[in-house]
């Protein structure tokens, strides 16, 4: 009894690693992903079975139910993999719930055709599944390359060279298998800017309060409609030299913004219910804020 017993301990089972993103199962980006954190753990790769780029962290109705089951060659091994129609967010809440045979130990998204920066990170599927995996206390990466716009909502795109982003993606998800994250921190998003080579230095960023994606609208053709269409901006006189956009954009660095899913303002509560109260006006009457526990 008691060799059985202690030869149940010894033996421990890999980390259990969950690989979706938001282009969905057969891009390349996940594909390289997966090839470059296989060696770190068990993969539970589960995708959206569409491109589904923008979609944040939505929660559409699912109207399809099937759960698609597919079969990746990732460095000569037939790994299964799993899609269905559903959002990034959603591949996550299906992966945490349905198929994980044991508690998912991280989180990787991507790798995104496209950089994820600024204030405008929540309209991301590839973070908006980070921020999912989050919820249910899963350290996560998100991560994203720079590319070309009219990649960006492709799910091709064989000629994109994935092999730098999946290297820094291998790099910091060992480090977080390691050692958890800091304090404070939920997830990482990390951008890799197109030229990166393996070499390519990385800085600790803050997220730019720059929006840098635009919303512009479209000139009315027979493919689009007319619809909204977006373009890539930056005030450089204003941009945060410690931001993730300037890492990425200025200094062509790797950028690796530590995030959390917690939008509070960084500001005292009472500070706010102070300024709401000002002159006597409070309606209805207002109650202290509570003091956060030591």
């Amino acid at each position: 009894m008691f060799e059985a017993t202690h030869r149940e301990k010894t033996v421990q089972k890999k980390p259990l690693i969950l690989l979706t993103n938001d282009d969905g199962i057969e891009s390349p980006g996940l594909h390289a992903l997966a090839e470059a954190v296989a060696e770190l753990g068990d993969l539970l790769i589960v995708a959206p079975h569409t491109q589904q780029s923008g979609a944040g962290h939505s929660y559409p109705p699912v109207r399809d139910h099937t759960i698609h089951t597919h079969t990746l060659s990732l460095n000569g091994t037939a790994v299964t993999a799993y899609s269905a129609a559903v959002s990034p967010a959603q591949a996550v809440v299906l992966a945490a719930l349905v198929l994980a045979p044991r508690p998912v130990d991280l989180c990787l998204s991507g790798i995104n055709f496209g950089e994820n920066l600024g204030a405008a990170v929540t309209t991301s599927g590839t973070v908006g599944a980070a921020l999912e995996a989050v919820n249910f206390g899963i350290p996560a990466l998100a991560v994203s390359l720079e590319t070309p716009q009219e990649y960006h909502h492709t799910r091709d795109g064989q000629e994109i060279d994935f092999s730098a982003a999946a290297g820094f993606a291998r790099q910091f998800a060992r480090q977080v298998l390691r050692h958890g994250l800091p304090q404070g921190v939920d997830m990482l998003k990390i951008d890799i800017p197109a030229p990166a080579t393996p070499q390519t230095p990385w800085r600790a960023t803050r997220l730019s309060r720059q929006r840098y994606y635009y919303p512009v609208r479209r000139a009315k053709t027979a493919d689009n409609g007319g619809l909204i269409g977006y373009e890539a901006r930056i005030d450089h006189a204003t941009l945060e030299p410690d931001s993730d956009i300037h890492a990425v954009h200025v200094d062509r660095i790797v950028s690796v913004t530590p995030m959390t899913n917690d939008l509070t303002a960084r500001i005292d509560p009472q500070l706010v219910a102070e300024f709401l109260s000002k002159n006597g006006e409070s309606y209805p009457s207002q109650i202290p804020a509570a003091r956060s526990r030591a």
